[in-house]
């Protein structure tokens, strides 16, 4: 846009370097709205990552910022002397109390001070100095921390402190104070927002997916590092996801289960709105006939997230009752993962079942992975809203899934939701599915009304629309603002053969299928 605000959207390891459920979501956000302009700002690994996604005309500008590449150089003109060091000295202390214990507070005056120096260049240079991993020690061993039995070591501190270094990084990107600052996840992509409406007064929207906090307990139960350091680093997204909720204008997680997490983080409830996923009908139509040998299909990444351990277990299962069953694995292998990988296929070969498992890679034209498949299905034990439940539905699919997040609230009653890492329950419910046909194809059919009805494309991103306009109008009265596209949007022009049937035109007439 040419005049007023436009939006800045901050990612973390997801669009538009790689795919997966919430970089669709994020492109799909971009091009629905071809009236809006787009600074896309990216929180990446080492900063070389390639842009997988073809960015459209309306991203005027992006930028990869690497949380892993080189420190920032020390020069005399960013080193802290006399009062600034005492200063800094004094903020991280409060800073790092905050993180081993809530109750002293202190979190966020003390992170507005680490933004100023962020920005000034200070920050980094500052955190590797000698001083800062002796203040780091005497608070761990502070008497009635709960860290001080612990006996952390030196080794402890400079792990932790490289850690924080690198999480801290975002604080000095700066965000066009004329913009909305939208993050797409809680946690180290709140930092430069958090920054911005601290400084700059920049309006701060927060949309969150899966559950970001949650996700970082579950990924530090497996890691490497002592709990000294785990302690710390948990503290310190504890607190920096609980600031997200306090500080963001407007929230719009995209399932109710969120929005219950939220409320719990702190978040005011009237700043709170949900927007569910959506999907485009016609993108994702009626898959027709079901495969001729009965076949399972998945479709997402390859991640120790989607839990396909209980996956295969369950196939497993099942093989002995139905040996001619397959299972279809659609995703790539994300970089990091490749372990993982090579832990399934040998899981796979202890149980026995490699000659029914195949893993597709990257598909183009998804519809088809869910055509693949008689029934597919979700073994991830941490979920938002996932693309790959409502699309499978959308084609006409039923799915068995694990009741995380918001998947309880997007398949309803058309499909089966067992508990997550249960493998023997997921095959029970699984086989109940491929024995009954006449059950399985009236589920399809109602899952695929049911994101007509709930989860179009079109809702998804109007509702978007409206609130950029909310949060630049509340904040610039009177000035241009981003406009609401009332026609010609592509994301209406959808049409389903589900409302050419008789028993279903009233509804399409009167419209409130849309």
């Amino acid at each position: 846009m040419s005049h007023g605000r436009h939006v800045t959207m901050l990612t973390e390891g997801t669009y538009p370097h790689v795919h997966g459920g919430v970089s669709t979501w994020c492109d799909q956000l971009v091009r629905g709205m071809p009236e809006v302009d787009f600074n896309v700002i990216a929180l990446t690994g080492s900063g070389r990552e390639p842009v997988t996604w073809e960015l459209p005309r309306n991203v005027y500008r992006h930028t990869a910022v690497p949380l892993w590449g080189p420190p920032p150089a020390r020069t005399r003109r960013t080193a802290l002397h006399g009062k600034a060091r005492r200063r800094f000295t004094e903020t991280y202390e409060t800073f790092l109390l905050s993180l081993i214990d809530p109750a002293h507070g202190g979190f966020s005056e003390a992170l507005g001070e680490l933004a100023r120096l962020a920005r000034a260049g200070r920050l980094a240079p500052a955190l590797r100095s000698e001083a800062v991993l002796r203040l780091l020690m005497t608070v761990w061993t502070r008497p009635g921390l709960v860290t001080a039995a612990a006996t952390p070591t030196v080794h402890d501190a400079l792990t932790a402190t490289d850690l924080l270094e690198h999480a801290l990084r975002p604080l000095a990107v700066r965000i066009p104070p004329d913009s909305v600052a939208h993050a797409v996840s809680s946690g180290l992509a709140t930092l430069p927002a958090l920054a911005a409406k601290r400084l700059d007064g920049v309006p701060f929207l927060l949309t969150e997916h899966g559950i970001y906090l949650r996700e970082r307990y579950l990924g530090y139960r497996t890691a490497a590092q002592r709990w000294p350091v785990k302690a710390l680093m948990l503290g310190f997204y504890r607190e920096l996801n609980s600031e997200g909720y306090r500080q963001a204008d407007l929230i719009t997680p995209c399932n109710q289960y969120n929005r219950r997490w939220e409320e719990r983080g702190g978040a005011d409830s009237e700043r709170i709105r949900t927007v569910y996923n959506g999907v485009d009908p016609h993108a994702f139509p009626e898959a027709g006939p079901e495969p001729d040998v009965p076949t399972l299909s998945w479709c997402g990444r390859i991640d120790p997230i989607k839990d396909l351990e209980t996956l295969i277990r369950a196939y497993a299962f099942m093989r002995e009752e139905l040996p001619a069953l397959r299972l279809r694995l659609f995703g790539p292998v994300p970089a990091g993962c490749e372990d993982y990988r090579l832990r399934l296929e040998k899981l796979a070969a202890e149980l026995g079942v490699t000659d029914g498992i195949t893993y597709e890679g990257r598909i183009d034209q998804v519809a088809k992975a869910y055509a693949a498949g008689s029934v597919v299905m979700l073994s991830s034990i941490s979920e938002g809203f996932p693309f790959s439940i409502i699309e499978a539905m959308s084609c006409g699919r039923t799915t068995v899934s694990t009741d995380v997040g918001g998947v309880r609230e997007a398949v309803g009653d058309t499909g089966l939701v067992v508990p997550p890492r249960e493998p023997e329950t997921m095959a029970r419910a699984t086989l109940a599915l491929l024995r009954d046909d006449e059950r399985r194809a009236e589920l399809g059919r109602m899952s695929r009304r049911r994101v007509v009805e709930k989860f179009t494309l079109h809702q998804s991103v109007d509702g978007f629309r409206h609130i950029y306009r909310e949060l630049a109008d509340q904040t610039a009265p009177g000035r241009h603002v981003l406009p609401v596209r009332t026609d010609g949007d592509w994301t209406r022009r959808i049409t389903d053969p589900w409302s050419q049937d008789p028993r279903n035109k009233e509804l399409a007439a009167d419209g409130s299928m849309w």
